[in-house]
């Protein structure tokens, strides 16, 4: 049975940037096949973008709720996206 594409936006707050927040993010996602980008927002918090099977973006977002060693993930806001058909995933600054 074949997944279904998903496309979902986080928003990503506590004590999420200076702790490889980011990078984790991307080998999380690449792992499992999800593309998208993430981006440290000048407000502190940690904005991703993550398409793929409804598996790889359920992945993606369960390490976003925990984060790496190092993070306090406080709260994240989540929704449905519009596809961006993004090839990969980045990290942008």
């Amino acid at each position: 049975m074949h997944s279904e594409h998903r496309a979902r936006r986080f928003v990503v707050h506590g004590h999420v940037q200076g702790v490889f927040f980011r990078d984790g993010v991307r080998r999380q996602a690449t792992t499992v096949g999800a593309t998208g980008w993430i981006v440290n927002r000048p407000d502190g918090a940690v904005e991703a973008h993550v398409e793929g099977s409804a598996q790889a973006v359920a992945h993606v977002a369960a390490f976003l709720h925990k984060g790496p060693r190092g993070a306090h993930v406080k709260r994240v806001q989540e929704a449905d996206a519009p596809a961006a058909n993004v090839a990969g995933f980045e990290i942008r600054s």
